[in-house]
């Protein structure tokens, strides 16, 4: 027991250490359980009456209760029955019932690939689990008998599935009686407590498994690595916020610069909105609406703002039914007078258009002019780029 109980220390002081280079979720008391069943055969390690190694063997059946702790270290409650090999008084086990023994043992796991390889997110395909621990068996029949047994082996194991919730495994296990009580000896006399391992008592058994691993709750069935930021990382991310700081703070000036710009063409706006409109002399007497449609330097397509004009013109028409209006376009004197002369046109066309789909004015009561560049709407080149309405409605 005392060489048992230095392997498990060891064990946990390695655990330990390993635990503080990872770090992983789904560590809470409900998590990494797991519920088995198994099935095997045990026989004699020793000369055992009229049996040995091989020349007895009893088939076992069990199941196993575990939660692994850690990502190497477990434990595992285990109950394991021996069933009748023979019919007579020669029974394996010393018994003529159908169960002839049972051992109740509390195991610790410890996963041996985890411990020396490091746990890399999830189970490997396969792992060699080794298991060690103690308590309690019964035999049962005519000498009912209690006794002390420890138990020690290897599980080969199996995960499977895409989650990894299930483990098949091979584990061939020793299993040795500490002390007993009510044995009876060759001469069929109950001895005293033995004190002392006897290794009559030493079984061989191989059995094969299944586990099922219940979900944890990181949203798998198994242990999962934390992700974790190195120093070096975190440096990275602070320079790389400092470095959009420096950005944000260069670009303060361009924002604010815009924001005069804006403010002066607003003004330019106003202006020009509270001038008498200046009107085009012509022979003809004309009725010229005030809405005016403002463009851009060198576009003919509507601003949104600038809808609000149509929309006023669209209203007027829908008023008066006997009402037709001419769209005339102009441009501003800069740039070749060819091309101001095609942009006019339009301009005055794409106000048309706006009027017969978005406002459904009948086409037939449009007609467009594009009157090239001038200079005679606005002291201002912006507002000489502009589409205007003239009532043609003969009074």
């Amino acid at each position: 027991m005392k060489k048992l109980f230095l392997v498990m220390a060891v064990a946990m002081l390695t655990v330990s250490a390993s635990a503080q280079k990872t770090a992983v979720t789904a560590n809470k008391a409900g998590d990494n359980w797991y519920l088995g069943i198994n099935a095997g055969a045990a026989t004699p390690m020793q000369k055992w009456g009229d049996y040995g190694f091989m020349k007895g063997i009893a088939p076992k059946v069990g199941i196993r209760l575990g939660k692994n702790l850690t990502t190497v270290f477990g434990l595992a409650a285990d109950v394991d029955l021996y069933v009748g090999s023979k019919t007579d008084s020669k029974s394996l086990m010393g018994s003529k019932t159908f169960v002839n023994s049972m051992n109740v043992d509390l195991l610790a796991t410890f996963n041996l690939m985890n411990l020396f390889a490091g746990y890399k997110g999830e189970p490997r395909s396969f792992e060699i689990i080794a298991i060690a621990g103690g308590g309690w068996d019964h035999q049962f029949g005519y000498s009912k008998a209690n006794g002390l047994n420890t138990k020690f082996g290897f599980d080969f194991t199996l995960n499977l599935g895409q989650e990894k919730a299930w483990q098949v495994y091979l584990e061939p296990a020793v299993v040795y009686g500490v002390k007993s009580w009510g044995l009876h000896n060759a001469m069929g006399i109950i001895e005293p407590v033995r004190a002392k391992m006897d290794s009559r008592n030493g079984l061989f058994q191989l059995s094969a498994g299944v586990n099922y691993k219940f979900g944890c709750s990181n949203g798998t069935h198994n242990y999962k690595i934390e992700e974790l930021r190195d120093q070096a990382e975190i440096d990275g991310l602070n320079a790389k916020i400092n470095e959009l700081r420096a950005d944000v703070n260069a670009k303060d000036g361009q924002i604010a610069a815009n924001a005069r710009e804006i403010a002066d063409l607003k003004k330019k706006l106003a202006d020009c909105e509270a001038r008498p409109v200046q009107t085009i002399v012509e022979e003809k007497k004309e009725n010229i609406l005030q809405p005016m449609v403002i463009f851009r330097q060198g576009k003919s397509t509507i601003d949104a703002a600038q809808y609000a004009s149509i929309e006023m013109v669209a209203k007027y028409m829908r008023n008066h039914k006997d009402a037709n209006v001419i769209v005339r376009g102009f441009a501003s004197p800069e740039g070749n007078a060819e091309l101001n002369q095609k942009l006019s046109e339009k301009r005055a066309e794409a106000v048309k258009q706006a009027l017969i789909k978005r406002y459904k004015i009948s086409k037939d009561r449009i007609s467009t002019q594009g009157l090239g560049a001038t200079d005679k709407i606005s002291e201002e080149n912006d507002f000489n780029r502009v589409a205007m309405f003239i009532d043609t409605t003969t009074k």
